[in-house]
């Protein structure tokens, strides 16, 4: 997803905003640009590639960065128009007196589009949908940047955070949202926008978080925020409560290897805020009663990528721990299919950011048709908690990798604790049951300390297997759901061709594929299904396949099958998919390390994906 970053103040606007977008890299992006007033004159520069090609362009400019006081800042994550100068932001208005930056879509652009150039003889010179906002403040502004910003947002449509400026109100920064993320942060003197918190934490933690429709006007010593019906807003002040460090690598190569070292904190977090001293579980202030339970004929898990396979272990744990039939779909399909919902359907949104819109339009549809919305997040204040009947947050703490790890495991561990909160008031689970499971959650973090130590055996397999092109995860139960998951995180940032299947549909096409040095992994952790992992195993080792296999300890009956062999830590089958999925991330982190890949900024790749 693209950034926002803007300044106002007395300080060198350039500089702050610039340091703003670095902050923002972990988002993805293939542009960054920025817009300058210099006493009512606008300079825009921008750049194809990362922010240091435009710190080259600044530094050796003449601009006279001490009297620039505002700036606006973006970096861009292409959807209309390639990768490239002209098509980065800013972008200037044809008479180059307004600039703005734009995360998002305009849905109708090419009607309005259309209609400047017929209409009012615009010019435009980029392909992007962005490009229209500029012209049609343009055509608007009478002298009140804000009064043509609402006249422009009710013409367009789709989901879009939109910052301007103009070169006649030196004094002021304007900026609205929809269904994309802006937050003001309040300073001393001074005064900023941005399009996520790290991009600010250094200058502020208190904050506002903008709503949908509502534009906010900035000067150096205030801050308005308007509905839509321009009437003046008063919001309560957000504070944030992590500090700059937790989103800086401390040492470590990429934050992606932090942030898989983070996960015995971040469980440890998730778990024990919401445990009694007798294992009773308090989700979070939320109140589902056993009336309201019982009521639940059905459960929809929504969500996309990882959060989606965080789902397909929910309906496990749920179906079993609560007895409640459970279907999980993909956001970006659940909301063109007419599905099933009404008041009696519990409807969990996963998403790491929050921020996610094809989950977000999802929440809205079941919304509409009745459904109690519960959401698992992991930014606290963000879209999808906001609109949420129920929130329970993840504590995973700030994860600015793009491919998550730590959000997906602290999302397994939150709907363990739904899924058993939910059976224990209903009366579906046994409380001998019950309180084995809860031990064994507690027990998560420590073996996964143990299992990280291990760490440099993956490495060192990483270094016999970077080379390969193709890789099949194979596995039965909720090992299938975790090699998706695995899977996931190998292409993504190694960009091997990598895929996952049950392992029982091997013979349905499948096998065709394996044939000699063919590398599979074969998750076995499910101890019901091991004899039967085993079979599969031997069917792809007979064709010449490299097998990778994952079991738990003491289960050394798989060696004789397997190339190379990694233990977890013993667990019950229930709780194994949070230890089976490290190993994985392991071996996908450093297979791309020696891949010599962007770990923490894949290409093509955003951390919060913004557009359907």
């Amino acid at each position: 997803m693209c950034g926002i970053v803007g300044y106002i103040g007395d300080g060198n606007a350039e500089k702050i905003v610039i340091e703003g977008l670095k902050k923002l890299e972990y988002r993805g992006y293939d542009s960054s640009g920025i817009a300058m007033n210099f006493g009512g004159k606008l300079a825009v520069e921008k750049r194809k590639g990362r922010i240091t090609n435009l710190e080259e362009v600044l530094e050796k400019s003449d601009y006279p960065f001490e009297n620039c006081h505002l700036a606006i800042g973006h970096t861009r994550w292409a959807t209309h128009g390639a990768p490239s100068d002209i098509n980065a932001h800013p972008h200037f208005s044809m008479d180059h007196r307004i600039a703005i930056v734009h995360n998002g879509i305009v849905e109708n652009y090419l009607d309005i589009k259309e209609k400047l150039i017929k209409e009012h003889g615009i010019k435009f010179v980029s392909e992007t949908d962005s490009e229209v906002i500029a012209q049609l403040l343009s055509v608007y502004y009478e002298g009140s940047l804000e009064d043509a910003m609402f006249r422009a947002i009710s013409e367009m449509r789709g989901a879009y955070s939109i910052c301007a400026i103009a070169a006649d109100e030196p004094d002021k920064i304007v900026a609205t949202r929809k269904d994309a993320p802006l937050l003001a942060g309040i300073g001393n003197g001074c005064n900023f926008l941005a399009s996520d918190i790290p991009a600010l934490l250094k200058h502020s933690r208190e904050f506002y978080l903008i709503e949908n429709g509502e534009v906010v006007v900035l000067d150096k010593n205030d801050i308005k925020i308007y509905n839509a019906e321009h009437k003046s807003v008063v919001r309560d002040v957000f504070h944030v409560s992590w500090d700059a460090a937790s989103a800086e690598k401390d040492g470590y190569d990429h934050f992606m290897i932090k942030e898989i070292h983070e996960q015995p904190k971040g469980l440890t977090e998730t778990l024990m805020r919401r445990l009694g001293d007798d294992n009773s579980i308090k989700l979070d202030g939320i109140n589902l009663t056993k009336e309201d339970i019982d009521g639940f004929n059905k459960v929809y898990i929504v969500a996309c990528g990882t959060a989606y396979h965080a789902g397909l272990i929910g309906k496990y744990a749920i179906e079993k721990f609560a007895k409640i039939p459970v279907e999980v779909d993909v956001a970006s399909e659940f909301r063109y299919r007419d599905p099933f919902v009404d008041d009696k359907t519990l409807f969990i949104a996963i998403s790491q950011s929050g921020e996610t819109l094809d989950t977000l339009a999802a929440l809205r549809e079941a919304k509409k048709k009745g459904a109690r919305i519960m959401s698992i997040v992991n930014v606290v204040g963000s879209s999808v908690a906001r609109e949420s009947d129920d929130v329970f947050y993840t504590w995973a703490g700030p994860e600015i990798a793009v491919a998550s790890t730590k959000a997906y495991t602290t999302q397994l561990m939150c709907m363990y604790l739904v899924a058993l909160y939910m059976g224990r008031v209903k009366g579906a689970i046994e409380d001998a049951y019950y309180n084995r499971l809860i031990e064994e959650l507690k027990e998560i973090p420590s073996k996964l300390r143990k299992l990280l130590g291990t760490e440099h055996q993956i490495q060192d397999l990483a270094k016999t297997l970077y080379k390969t092109e193709q890789v099949f995860f194979i596995g039965r139960g909720t090992d299938s759901a975790v090699g998706l998951e695995g899977s996931l995180k190998l292409k993504e940032i190694s960009y091997i061709n990598s895929f996952a299947i049950a392992a029982g549909e091997l013979k349905h096409g499948t096998i065709a594929l394996i044939e000699k040095d063919t590398i599979v992994v074969a998750l076995s952790t499910q101890d019901d299904l091991f004899e039967k992992m085993l079979s599969n195993i031997q069917e792809v080792k007979a064709r010449g396949a490299f097998v990778i296999g994952v079991a738990k300890e003491g289960n050394t009956a798989i060696e004789q099958q397997s190339s190379h062999t990694i233990y977890i830590p013993k667990c019950m089958d229930e709780v194994a998919p949070i230890l089976a999925v490290v190993p994985l991330q392991i071996l996908a982190y450093y297979i791309a390390k020696e891949r010599g890949c962007d770990i923490d900024k894949p290409k093509n790749l955003a951390k919060a994906v913004t557009v359907e």
